[in-house]
């Protein structure tokens, strides 16, 4: 979007604010300059909005294709930023992908590329694997809560996105925990860093990540004696496949 385009004030007012806070100033003013920018800032500080502008100034409506993709580790957020998104009433064509939602209303929407895609990790890579998704295009990427992405293991599908995208020229990534490390194969060189997280604020204790060797190659009595050993406390289980939940939970 030419700057001409980038109406700021028009977008603000469309979002039911007054004016932005430091924080999305900050992302505003450093995405201008800055082709990598991580920022870091508490939950429901107004991240999404924060990298959503700077994404938008960057759309050209001349442009066939998809132009921006954020990825995100959940369904829920997927949907908020969708919401969001075509709350500011851009004119530009938004999708949501996510596990959960029939594949084949997906495909609908993506025969016509929407200039901006937003997903979880599993789902835009299984449409890139499809070819439902021409990356070609695809100069802004966003990861957002890539700290959560990883802890939850969708490190090898992050890989495989940002690897898919040959034509990427600029790089949000936004966290809440201070400690978040970005990996290699995001390729964020020169990393330009906004914290907004509180000071002195002591970090989360992040997700300790164990792995555990099944003997047998049907992991259910392994998983079952794992459960049994961690105790009581409440556990989430993660599967490949629906078929696979369904299965464990009738296991259990």
């Amino acid at each position: 979007m030419s700057q001409t385009d980038f109406n700021l004030s028009a977008l603000v007012a469309a979002a039911g604010i007054d004016a932005l806070n430091p924080m999305q100033e900050a992302m505003l003013a450093a995405t201008e300059t800055e082709a990598n920018v991580e920022l870091l800032s508490p939950t429901g500080s107004g991240k999404t909005l924060a990298f959503l502008l700077p994404v938008i100034r960057t759309l050209d409506k001349a442009q066939k294709g998809t132009q921006a993709l954020i990825v995100v580790p959940s369904r829920e957020l997927a949907l908020q930023i969708e919401e969001v998104f075509r709350k500011l009433r851009t004119g530009f064509k938004v999708t949501a992908t996510y596990g959960g939602h029939k594949r084949e209303i997906e495909e609908q929407s993506l025969v016509e590329a929407p200039t901006l895609i937003v997903g979880t990790p599993g789902r835009i890579g299984d449409h890139l694997r499809r070819e439902n998704i021409k990356p070609e295009t695809i100069t802004t990427l966003v990861l957002d809560e890539f700290d959560k992405s990883l802890e939850l293991g969708f490190r090898e599908e992050l890989e495989f996105i940002v690897r898919s995208l040959p034509a990427l020229e600029r790089r949000y990534l936004t966290s809440a925990t201070p400690a978040a490390e970005v990996p290699e194969f995001v390729g964020a060189t020169g990393l330009h860093a906004l914290d907004f997280l509180p000071e002195g604020g002591e970090a989360k204790e992040a997700l300790l990540l164990q792995s555990v060797a099944s003997p047998d190659p049907d992991k259910l009595h392994t998983l079952f004696l794992l459960l049994c050993r961690l105790g009581r406390g409440p556990a989430i289980i993660f599967c490949n496949h629906r078929e696979s939940v369904e299965r464990t939970g009738a296991f259990l």
